[in-house]
């Protein structure tokens, strides 16, 4: 039987200082479980991760509205049903998704679900799909949802279009990585960048997204990987995801040069700098093109060379949530999984129980995790 009042966890103010561990930005509270409205579902979070896109929202250089009830990559049972659902079943398994496609704005008739326009409208206000946010704090007081989940709670309302089912049997350590890190970066490398058989692929940034773009380029025949971060762990689990080379960013034109010759037919920019985005250009091959996955903040601007696309003919394409398309995509990517090929178990850090979120903030910062999931319900 579902309770009437959750754990959740919310942030009220942005932009505190580090040691997150001192500083506490995140509060543990009470609030009530909120009743899904036709077209939504009650979901019973089992796993959720953290992400760099949470960090930015805590850190301020993604502005969203507060109080925000924060997490968005989750896997969960479905616990209630709203109205007008009739393709889900209560317990059945999900993975919850970041951008709810309304599937009939410009960006959804073009096949392009990820860039849904009303989506992004409501994740910009911390709403939901078909309606205001539902959350309320413990003295009355709109609490707004995060990317449309806010996973870092017990139970969560979402839109219908923010769930796709899965089978019984993938352990929810595993699901809750495929709503955000796995569509991100396997849609970089096989989506926005098609990589065909034979060609060379660089990533910087070897955080959970990156890494997945790693698994994606190595399941490519013939393809060159090549792995770049500033931490020698990091280099040395790229490797066990598939790169066949890895370094430090001041290696990273010695091994381009070496591996890849006049350059590297793709680049995927995983850290959300400008500055890697320059440099990741001006390693391209004729032709080559740059997937930009990361998520600079707002005030950063990028110079480059104006010339080199049409003068070589390479391209600077942005890539939100891997162009995918979620319910196509999350089943096959998780049949690679099974098949083997996408060893995401490598990927995951630890568990915790979500007591725990300010200080994994601060092992985030340093890069000392690449995927925590926290425990959401007593076990």
């Amino acid at each position: 039987m579902t309770p009437t009042m959750m754990l959740s966890t919310i942030l009220r103010e942005a932009g505190s200082a580090r040691p997150y561990a001192d500083s506490r930005p995140l509060t543990f509270e009470q609030i009530p479980v909120p009743v899904p409205r036709a077209g939504e579902v009650l979901v019973r979070i089992e796993r959720a991760s953290l992400c760099h896109s949470d960090l930015s929202v805590i850190d301020g250089s993604r502005q969203r509205p507060l109080p925000m009830a924060l997490g968005h990559e989750a896997a969960g049972t479905v616990a209630g049903l709203g109205d007008g659902i009739d393709d889900l079943e209560l317990g059945d398994r999900v993975v919850l998704v970041f951008v709810p496609s309304c599937g009939d704005c410009r960006a959804c008739r073009a096949g392009r679900p990820a860039l849904c326009h009303r989506g992004a409208e409501a994740n910009g206000t911390g709403d939901l799909l078909h309606g205001s946010a539902v959350l309320v704090g413990g003295a009355g007081e709109r609490i707004n949802h995060h990317l449309g989940v806010s996973a870092f709670s017990q139970y969560a309302v979402v839109a219908r279009e923010s769930v796709v089912v899965i089978d019984q049997d993938v352990p929810f350590e595993v699901a809750a990585m495929f709503g955000c890190a796995a569509l991100t970066g396997i849609g970089a490398v096989l989506g926005t960048g098609a990589l065909a058989p034979g060609q060379s692929v660089i990533v910087f940034g070897l955080g959970a997204v990156g890494l997945m773009a790693v698994m994606a380029a190595a399941q490519v025949d013939g393809t060159t990987v090549i792995a770049i971060d500033p931490l020698p762990e990091k280099q040395a689990l790229a490797v066990r995801c598939g790169a066949d080379h890895a370094g430090s960013p001041e290696q990273a034109a010695e091994l381009v040069n070496t591996h890849a010759g006049d350059g590297v037919d793709l680049a995927i920019e995983a850290v959300g700098s400008a500055r890697v985005m320059e440099a990741s250009l001006a390693l391209l091959t004729r032709g080559g093109a740059l997937v930009s996955v990361g998520l600079p903040h707002p005030e950063q601007t990028i110079t480059t060379p104006a010339l080199q696309f049409a003068g070589l003919g390479r391209r600077l394409l942005g890539s939100y949530m891997g162009d995918a398309v979620p319910s196509r995509d999350i089943p096959a990517y998780l049949q690679l999984w099974r098949d083997g090929k996408l060893p995401v178990e490598l990927l995951h850090t630890d568990t915790r129980p979500l007591a725990d979120l300010n200080e994994s903030l601060d092992a985030l910062v340093a890069g000392e995790v690449v995927r925590r999931l926290f425990v959401l319900q007593d076990e």
